[in-house]
């Protein structure tokens, strides 16, 4: 990926670093907006779903992207 060499000083990185950072935070936001699963999003992200967990914390973003509606659709489902 080219980005510009003002990138890198402007978060205080090295380029290998920024790399996994960007990938991380593309696979974060992506799982968000429900694009990605949980399971896929750790993947792209590299890391396992319990550490992409920690990391949805760090970003502030909910491990649960279901909605309260839809978790009760999905109980009664299972009943």
């Amino acid at each position: 990926m080219d980005l510009p060499d003002g990138a890198f000083s402007a978060f205080r990185v090295e380029p290998a670093e920024l790399a996994c950072e960007m990938r991380l935070a593309a696979a974060v936001k992506w799982f968000e907006l429900g694009r990605l699963s949980q399971a896929k999003a750790a993947e792209m992200a590299g890391l396992s779903r319990a550490d992409f967990i920690h990391e949805l914390a760090r970003f502030g973003v909910s491990p649960i992207q279901e909605t309260v509606q839809e978790l009760a659709e999905g109980l009664a489902r299972e009943k």
